[in-house]
């Protein structure tokens, strides 16, 4: 239990006492650094209910606490605030409670409580993942370990675009200048080499709209007319009649790009419990429609078109199904939600990991599920983020001019190792070994850099400022790991027996009662869906224990009591700092 729960039911008893009345709730606030305390209760909220002075009614409380609890030692009153002085006792028999604790903070998985499906990366086969699905995986990934942390059961998937137009625009360049070329015959990764035919494409697309142009065409009419367009369109009606050979094609040219994704989300740190392929899912959901249209949820036009009117919720008319029976994006992702239900037992809602472009799309997707009846529907959710841009600017696909997630994953990896060989600590290290950690410093710095910004907002990603060794950046904190490593690595005396009766330095304090925050932190970034504030609580814990780290002697104490207590403290932190890292998917090392 946190300090503010275990203070709320003495200060409801206390007004209760003293005014004879029941508060509704009690609210609570950091101590400001200039006032003695380690926790403050608002006054002011009390007014509704008790008529009097505030700083009369907060020295009525504080001397009922005083008197009727054992932890609060001292307290002072500042017009509508009531600071308290929690005593060292208290803090200590909390720190004794969780030093053995493994994974300290997070709950234990919720028996009988319904499970979460996390949807993220859904990328397409006609090309390799980059920066952008580098959030989306990363903050995917994340938010489903939190939940987890939380006491969620998570289901992890994404849902793989490997059918459409698209597609057969890489299939169709591939055949026209591929020679026959394979992944195993150029070295290249599969994604990349079926990425290169759909550049490939829109090279010679472009070239054939010129020539057309050049003879008198008008630009629209050139589009549509390019001879390569006209066979890739061909090659699409080929494949939804199921022609042999193009699914022969489209199986050889998808599996590569799949092998080239599992070394891509292997070398990510990420993992899915089921893939959904929109090749399967893009015929669900028109069973639903015309269940829904026997509801009256639906209604159909003259043309035959099936749509939903939700003028009601501010929003209007949307399209579920085309006059000629076939489906929109709506009405695939409504099947595939259904059908998602029915794989997991238990779902009782879904996290959807899509950029905010996709914001409208997903307000209409979640109402029409509500309308149909689905009790989970009232538990989805959008997790929408902003784009990533680089100092160089925005990034095309079809152009070649994206940048890859695998190549920034290597220049992360290159941009660590020049900074830590300018740093020179690495003696000893075997290039093994200094190769391993250049990795985990690089992933960390690119992870921590993206997951520290809230989802919403758009981030500008610099490489190397995120390999700072100082600041708020992942190296900064992966040292601090390294470096309480270190003192337990020297600490050569037994320190695991439980101490007691000892006066607590404030750095001490400060540090007992952030390690306090860390379950509620969870269990916040849960309810938000947001590693930002795992990110911004770990960075905190950081600068304090590195502040604690100067102002005390650990390992230089005399007192064996209180150099046990510093040990011991020191290693509940660096514990805190990796299980509150593994939650963004970054690791730690053990040496830096």
């Amino acid at each position: 239990m946190s300090l503010n729960q275990i203070l709320t039911p003495y200060i409801e008893e206390a007004i209760q006492h003293i005014y004879g009345v029941t508060v509704e709730k009690v609210e609570y606030q950091a101590t400001r650094k200039e006032f003695e305390g380690d926790i403050t209760v608002v006054i002011f909220p009390f007014l509704k209910q008790i008529k009097g002075n505030p700083v009369e009614i907060g020295n009525q409380i504080g001397l009922y606490l005083k008197d009727k609890t054992e932890f609060i030692s001292q307290f002072n009153v500042v017009k509508g605030f009531l600071n308290l002085v929690v005593s060292d006792d208290y803090y200590i028999d909390f720190f004794n409670e969780i030093r053995k604790k493994e994974q300290y903070g997070y709950a234990e998985e919720e028996i009988g409580d319904k499970s979460v499906l996390v949807e993220y990366s859904s990328p397409n086969t006609n090309k390799p993942l980059h920066l952008g699905h580098v959030r989306n995986n990363l903050l995917g990934y994340s938010v489903a370990e939190i939940l987890k942390a939380s006491g969620k059961k998570v289901y992890k998937t994404q849902i793989i675009n490997d059918r459409g137009i698209h597609i057969c625009k890489s299939m169709l360049a591939w055949q026209k200048f591929g020679n026959g070329e394979t992944p195993q015959s150029t070295g290249l990764k599969g994604d990349k080499l079926v990425g290169n035919y759909y550049v490939k494409f829109d090279v010679e697309y472009k070239k054939q709209i010129g020539e057309l142009v050049a003879k008198g065409m008008t630009e629209e009419d050139a589009k549509q007319n390019a001879p390569i367009m006209l066979e890739t369109k061909q090659m699409l009606l080929d494949w939804e009649a199921g022609k042999p050979e193009v699914i022969d094609l489209w199986k050889t040219m998808n599996q590569w790009v799949y092998d080239g994704f599992a070394i891509t989300y292997k070398n990510l740190g990420v993992d899915f419990d089921k893939n959904y392929y929109e090749s399967d899912t893009y015929l669900l959901g028109k069973d639903i429609v015309e269940k829904g249209i026997e509801k009256g949820v639906f209604y159909k036009k003259e043309d035959n078109s099936v749509w939903i009117d939700l003028s009601e919720e501010g929003l209007d008319e949307k399209l579920v199904l085309r006059g000629d029976g076939t489906s929109v994006y709506i009405t695939q992702d409504i099947g595939t939600a259904v059908q998602r239900v029915k794989d997991f037992s238990n779902v009782g809602g879904m996290v959807y990991t899509v950029g905010n472009e996709q914001d409208y799309h997903f307000k209409v997707l979640f109402l029409i599920l509500k309308r149909l009846g689905f009790d989970w529907a009232e538990s989805l959710y959008h997790l929408s983020y902003g784009m990533v841009d680089l100092p160089s600017g925005k990034m095309k696909s079809r152009e070649g001019t994206v940048v890859d997630a695998d190549d920034l994953m290597n220049e992360m990896t290159d941009t660590a190792r020049s900074i830590s060989e300018e740093l020179g600590k690495l003696d000893g290290y075997s290039e093994q070994e200094k190769e391993s950690l250049y990795r985990i410093i690089g992933m960390g710095a690119l992870k921590y850099y993206i997951l520290k910004v809230d989802p919403k907002k758009r981030i500008l990603f610099n490489p190397e400022e995120s390999v700072d060794f100082a600041g708020n950046t992942g190296p900064f904190i992966q040292y601090t790991y390294a470096r309480i490593q270190s003192i337990l690595r020297k600490s050569d005396f037994d320190y695991s027996q439980s101490v007691s009766d000892i006066v607590l330095d404030a750095k001490e304090k400060e540090l007992l009662k952030l390690l306090e925050l860390f379950p509620e932190v969870i269990q916040n970034a849960s309810r938000m869906h947001s590693p930002a504030l795992i990110a911004n609580y770990v960075y905190d814990l950081v600068k304090e224990y590195n502040s604690f780290y100067q102002a005390v002697p650990i390992l230089g104490e005399e007192n064996m009591v209180l150099k046990t207590f510093r040990v011991q403290l020191s290693e509940k932190v660096g514990l805190v700092i990796k299980d509150a890292f593994m939650l963004l998917g970054i690791e730690v090392p053990e040496r830096m």
